[in-house]
């Protein structure tokens, strides 16, 4: 079949996200009316609706559904195919690295300035996925894993693993004496969803008798949860190396006791079969970083 215009497609593609033809035409720089009239013209071409009309609002059908899924994938391929190839013009090599947005914005990113002075010629394109996806259908060159060393079909290295540390503000450090842990039964807890028994596991380490206070305060970054450390919402149990700078900083105390390590690691992943020079690169640079931070 003949393909679509790119424009009808890229205006499907935002109004499935948005929902909203309205919202559509704001990010592309078109009117609602124009956004629903490509969208009528796509229609036509492919000779089902894509979107049901509901009084002033619009749904996406079954197939809408389906093409904004993998409407969405494969812009997101072309818009990596085409940076790669802006990149080679200009002499250079891109990489698209898949990473985890704490690890990202607490870990990697103050370490890139190092790495692109080392490596001037490459681009980095850095994307959020929290789970193990098939690099045959989403082309990323690398991830940064955490948990085990169980995705399918891929290269895993092993960077580091996690040392949980109690950690609060000075201020709530000082108004709820947490210099004794044993006063922690009573006092406001920060929770991470997805951790949620890390603080039990503490207390059972710490040999802290009771149980941790469970309501309220549950976040699903750990971004957020050293935000709300930070802004004395409750004590956090978090990655030492995620908050290293505020501990220097004074901004949060470490609480006494001992250290929690995990079962899961950090990994870099890699599709199976030869790397570029530009993931050799990376990798190399990223192993020196671990280096400097064993010294």
């Amino acid at each position: 079949m003949r393909l679509p215009s790119l424009t009808h497609l890229r205006c499907f593609e935002a109004a499935a996200r948005h929902q909203s033809f309205t919202a559509a035409g704001e990010e592309m720089g078109l009117t609602q009316s124009a956004v629903s009239k490509k969208i009528k013209e796509l229609e036509l071409d492919l000779g089902f609706a894509l979107f049901q009309r509901i009084g002033r609002g619009v749904v996406l059908t079954a197939a809408g559904q389906g093409l904004a899924a993998d409407l969405a994938q494969d812009l997101g391929a072309l818009r990596v195919s085409l940076q790669k190839a802006v990149a080679a013009g200009a002499g250079r090599s891109a990489l698209r690295i898949a990473v985890l947005p704490t690890f990202a914005n607490r870990w990697l990113i103050p370490r890139l300035p190092d790495f692109f002075a080392s490596y001037p010629e490459i681009e980095l394109n850095l994307s959020t996925r929290l789970d193990p996806f098939d690099f045959a259908q989403d082309p990323f060159d690398l991830a940064i894993h955490y948990g085990r060393d169980n995705w399918p079909g891929a290269r895993m290295v092993e960077l580091f693993g996690e040392q949980m540390i109690p950690v609060a503000a000075p201020g709530f450090f000082a108004t709820h004496a947490l210099d004794r842990s044993d006063n922690l039964p009573d006092v406001p807890l920060v929770h991470l969803d997805s951790r949620s028994d890390a603080w039990g596991d503490w207390f059972a380490a710490a040999g802290v008798a009771g149980q941790p206070r469970q309501e309220g305060r549950y976040f699903d970054q750990y971004s957020m949860v050293i935000g709300a450390a930070v802004a004395g919402l409750g004590a956090a149990i978090v990655p030492y190396d995620m908050v290293a700078q505020e501990l220097e900083a004074g901004v949060l105390m470490q609480l006494p006791g001992p250290g929690l390590s995990s079962a899961k690691r950090y990994y870099l992943v890699r599709p199976h079969g030869a790397a570029t020079q530009a993931v050799q690169d990376f990798e190399t640079w990223l192993r020196r970083q671990l280096r400097q931070k064993q010294v």
